[in-house]
């Protein structure tokens, strides 16, 4: 994927000054508490006045070095909407192995406000810091702020610890609110070469000197000890930095946010050999396979035999041996919710209970395939929401889902969702790359993203009446991630609040006798189907009738309005919509205009639409095609597709006229 990742190597060095404005908690004013709106952006809601952090390396005799990182937080509330701004969370990282989990402590936490004129500070409480579990790998400490109102100014302080130094804790300067000034300093020994990685799309100063520094530590003996050595201290600045900017077909918007990561490159101590440390997905895939909650739970099989051998012998052929066993796995087990790519409690007895995490369920697929005679692999990734893992590293994955190569192809499968199919993986799977873990423990990069278009097709019958309504059938058939993406967001609502959303979608037209087939038939397209009457789409002037080529089903708007675009298009899966619509005109009129029909195509057989109407038999015949052949436009394409939406929602809206004889 194409994002915008600068990278910095930490090797110049700088004489000019590295300090900027002095930023510091506890000086606050009353003019900061009676500011109205945010001088740059008066619809923000809230803004960070400043945010800072510093990591510095502390030695001990036991641990070595270990990583601090201090962060330093003011914020100002400027709408009821931001007073959400008032629980601030930090997730910090659990699931290591060798290492002790990062430690969060939180140091100051306060609330300023005007009371009677003055200006008061109130302190967090113990009750208002607490933590919560987010799954296996990651927890979070939560600071929620006491009487915080539009107008009040929050600040806290808190530390990261962490013995984890292939990486360090990143610095995000870019939210939804606005961020006045942020400030980054790292000072690493010298023995450390970091890659540095800036994301996203502001700009960033940054300057950095090696210099000499020392500290002092306890030794073996309780007996105290000096540690000289040269350190590269960087300091990245960022000033006014805008709200991240929402645009439509986003993946995660967290994917754009501006931070700098930095990973671990090399290290190297005095009279030593160079050490390359930089992780590999090699160097992930096997460490994940040699966990004894990974692959040795793989390898178990047991517990299944039993069960497998019916399935199994009912067919030698492999393509319904790979049918049977998923299905019967996705019946089975029941996914409670939680992700990572380790086991919890087991896959035995996760097997036995009928539950599990995501990683146990499809742990349990994967040796239940290889048992039944399939060349099946286990594929660890990223899910959306989880973001992108931009570079090896085993705490950017939450997810294990299965492969079977058949007949030279991939064939990708989660049973932890109802939805799933042998064809389609649930949506939330769908981020670009995942990484297969083949039985040597070495890894193959798999492309998690549906090449082929799910179709959806729908059918029009209508009547226009002479007194400007409109009453006719309407039928839709959704097939492939169109129909798992209606399970996903539908799947559980009532046929009557169903009906009122898609009333609403289409301004409030009236529908009856709604039916829909095969909602829980997962390998079957969902076909729904009902009555309509529309009185809002047709207007009547005078003895002519107007009204929208594709009456109510056009698009109204385009969601490409944005001038340029900075972050890819997402549409998730390839798609083609098809149109076939119907419309009879009253006895009484005749057609006097009717769209002209157009074929479009983007570059690189990106896009087609085709426009097709005619009139026979006095009925208007229109057939609408929209073929988009690829999941992501980059902002290189932005225009061209832009330029595309525009030409055919203006045809979709083109006016029909009819004429009283």
């Amino acid at each position: 994927m194409k994002l915008l990742i600068c990278y910095f190597f930490i090797i110049s060095i700088f004489s000019n000054s590295l300090f900027a404005q002095d930023y510091e908690l506890g000086k606050v004013t009353k003019a900061q508490l009676e500011e109205a709106s945010h001088p740059a952006d008066s619809a923000a809601v809230a803004a960070f006045l400043f945010k800072k952090a510093i990591t510095k390396f502390k030695y001990d005799i036991t641990n070595g070095f270990v990583s601090k990182t201090e962060f330093t937080i003011k914020l100002k509330i400027y709408k009821k909407e931001g007073l959400k701004w008032a629980n601030f969370e930090i997730p910090y990282y659990v699931g290591y192995k060798n290492l002790d989990n990062d430690v969060i402590t939180i140091s100051k936490a306060f609330t300023y406000n005007i009371e009677n004129g003055k200006v008061e500070k109130e302190k967090v409480s113990s009750e208002g810091k607490f933590k919560e579990k987010i799954n296996e790998l990651w927890e979070t400490k939560i600071i929620t702020f006491p009487n915080v109102k539009v107008g009040s100014i929050i600040e806290f302080k808190y530390e990261v610890k962490t013995e984890n130094l292939s990486e360090l804790p990143n610095f995000q300067f870019q939210y939804k609110i606005p961020l006045n000034y942020g400030q980054f300093i790292t000072e690493i020994p010298i023995f450390y070469i970091y890659k540095s990685i800036k994301i996203g799309y502001v700009d960033v100063d940054m300057k950095d000197v090696i210099e000499e520094t020392s500290q002092s530590f306890e030794g073996k003996y309780n007996n105290s000890n000096n540690l000289s050595y040269k350190q590269i201290k960087t300091i990245f600045n960022v000033k006014n930095v805008p709200a991240i900017l929402e645009e439509s077909y986003v993946n995660n918007i967290k994917n754009y946010y501006g931070n700098i990561e930095h990973e671990l490159q090399t290290i190297q101590f005095p009279d030593e050999k160079p050490k390359q440390i930089a992780t590999t997905w090699e160097d992930v895939a096997k460490s994940i396979y040699a966990e004894k909650d990974f692959g040795d739970e793989l390898k178990k099989n047991n517990y299944f035999l039993t069960d497998l051998k019916p399935l199994i012998n009912k067919t030698e052929d492999k393509q319904e041996r790979l049918k049977i066993v998923f299905e019967y796995v996705k019946n089975k087990m029941n996914w409670n919710g939680k992700y990572g790519y380790n086991t919890k409690k087991g896959v035995e007895l996760a097997y036995k209970d009928n539950s599990g995490n995501i990683a146990e369920i499809n742990l349990i697929l994967t040796s239940m395939l290889k048992m039944a005679g399939l060349e099946a692999f286990p594929v660890v990734l990223s899910t959306i929401d989880n973001g992108l893992a931009l570079f090896p590293n085993r705490s950017k994955l939450n997810c294990v889902i299965a492969s079977v190569k058949l007949d030279g192809k991939n064939i990708l499968l989660d049973a932890s969702s109802k939805y799933s199919t042998t064809k389609n993986l649930p949506t939330r799977d769908l981020n670009y790359k995942g990484r297969q873990i083949n039985n040597d423990g070495t890894n193959t990069e798999i492309d998690l993203m549906p090449t082929y278009n799910s179709v959806e097709l729908s059918n029009l019958m209508v009547s226009v009446n002479s007194d400007a309504t409109l009453t006719g059938k309407f039928k839709k058939q959704y097939n492939d991630y169109n129909a798992i993406k209606f399970r996903e967001n539908y799947g559980v609502v009532g046929v009557e609040s169903y009906v009122e959303i898609i009333e609403n979608k289409y301004k409030n037209i009236q529908i009856d006798s709604y039916q829909i087939k095969n909602k829980d038939s997962i390998n079957e397209p969902i076909i729904e189907s009902y009555s309509v009457k529309d009185n809002n789409t047709i207007e009547k002037i005078g003895d002519k009738i107007f009204f929208p080529s594709m009456l109510h089903l056009a698009l109204k708007r385009n969601m490409f309005k944005e001038e340029n675009r900075k972050y890819p298009v997402d549409f998730n899966f390839p798609i083609k919509e098809k149109f076939n619509i119907i419309i009879a005109i009253p006895d009484n009129y005749v057609l006097e205009s009717l769209p002209k029909s157009i074929s479009i195509a983007m570059d690189n057989k990106l896009g087609y639409f085709t426009f097709t109407t005619s009139n026979t038999n006095n009925q208007i015949i229109i057939s609408v095609s929209l073929d988009i052949n690829t999941t992501i436009f980059y902002p290189d394409d932005y225009q061209t597709l832009k330029e595309f939406y525009k030409v055919m929602i203006e045809k979709q809206n083109e006016k029909v006229v009819l004429k009283k004889i």
